[in-house]
């Protein structure tokens, strides 16, 4: 079966760390474009750090960028995201996603919900508390 598999959401304080892992099952990452969303009740899911089938270009919102990195280990299948200096702005469910079609120089456009077709996490909660 065919899924992704998310762990390391939490509960923090601002300031705090916080690294999200998601586990590829039954799949390589290998050749994926590869996401990091999130999103709040009563608005729309939003991109939050993306990189290209290639792993060599990554884009990052401006909410996000210079705090968040984005990482991926082929070897073990999985997909992180390092949060650090967290906002209570940063309150989320967050989803990794997977997208089948080759990407490079991977921009905003790309980095959209909508253009991931592949395969979705079940999400996870991070919590920043003021």
């Amino acid at each position: 079966q065919v899924q992704l598999v998310e762990s390391g959401g939490g509960l923090v304080q601002s300031g705090e760390s916080l690294t999200l892992s998601c586990k590829a099952v039954g799949f390589t990452l290998e050749y994926y474009t590869i996401g990091w969303f999130r999103q709040v009740p009563g608005k729309e899911r939003e991109g939050v750090s993306c990189i290209d089938s290639s792993g060599k270009s990554t884009y990052y919102a401006d909410s996000v960028k210079d705090r968040f990195t984005i990482s991926r280990d082929i070897a073990e299948s999985t997909i992180y995201l390092k949060m650090n200096n967290l906002k209570p702005e940063d309150t989320a469910v967050y989803y990794c996603a997977t997208d089948p079609r080759l990407s490079r120089d991977i921009g905003p456009q790309r980095c959209d919900p909508g253009r991931f077709v592949g395969t979705w996490g079940q999400g996870t909660q991070v919590t920043v508390s003021s």
